[in-house]
């Protein structure tokens, strides 16, 4: 069993009981890491989600139930201070992180015909500027606080596809993919792995029926992705049993034909 005792991380973007991002968080507090999470139900809300206002404070009692602290704060993570405050927020409260956990994402239908400035400017506020400055800070952050060599661990969650229809997400998206390994190599010399994981279409709460109709049969395993899949990953890839894999895309979907 992953033990992740006296590990610090944080999961950005855990606003919904069914999304991945809480899947993550109880993942990592039943291994024994502390948790701090960020939410942002403003977002849930705008894209037709359900803002669950007291979710937060739900899933920090529920985290709590494993013997681990746990807390978290609202964020738009697309905010130009937004890393700065989260990591100042989490060094307070539980102190110096050593697991990242990149979930947190901007999503909005675009297509070629729809695309424009506005929209391609909101996914990339969040899903690169504000994540990989956040990423930086956290390394910087721990390369001050943790000896020479110790455990770092930075997780991205991407997404890729042929969809015509969401172009600026798949585009920025492609960003963390691309900037994995040159950040790996990077930070290696002080301890930090960073992979990306890509968990395929999973049921997280915004499947219809006619979606998973379709979706369906393109699972040769006979079930869609679920949050727990991927939060069974995560745990993994932030565990020092995994320290010598680094820089790496993997594809977490069991088998998905719908490439």
């Amino acid at each position: 069993m992953t033990n992740l005792t006296g590990k610090i991380a944080i999961v950005t973007g855990a606003s919904r009981s069914k999304g991945i991002g809480a899947a993550i968080c109880r993942s990592l507090a039943i291994a024994g890491a502390d948790i701090f999470f960020t939410h942002f139900s403003s977002f849930d809300e705008m894209t037709g989600n359900g803002a669950d206002t007291g979710f937060p404070h739900q899933l920090s009692k529920e985290l709590q139930k494993n013997g681990v602290r746990a807390a978290h704060m609202e964020l738009d993570l697309g905010e130009g201070t937004a890393h700065a405050r989260l990591m100042d927020q989490v060094e307070e409260i539980l102190g110096t992180p050593s697991i990242l956990v990149n979930n947190a994402t901007y999503e909005a239908p675009a297509s070629y015909s729809t695309l424009d400035k506005d929209i391609l400017d909101k996914h990339f506020q969040v899903n690169n500027s504000g994540t990989l400055l956040l990423t930086t800070e956290f390394a910087k952050r721990f390369e001050k606080a943790v000896p020479k060599m110790a455990h770092g661990r930075i997780i991205n969650m991407v997404s890729k596809g042929p969809d015509p229809n969401n172009l600026a997400y798949i585009a920025t998206k492609g960003m963390l993919i691309s900037i994995t390994e040159p950040l790996s190599v990077g930070l290696a010399p002080i301890g930090i792995t960073v992979n990306s994981v890509d968990p395929g279409p999973t049921d997280s709460g915004w499947i219809s029926d006619e979606i998973r109709e379709h979706l369906l049969p393109l699972f040769p395993t006979g079930r869609i992705g679920q949050p727990e899949d991927a939060a069974k990953l995560i745990s993994f890839l932030a565990s020092e049993e995994s320290a010598w894999i680094t820089g790496q895309l993997i594809k977490s979907e069991g088998g998905f034909l719908g490439k």
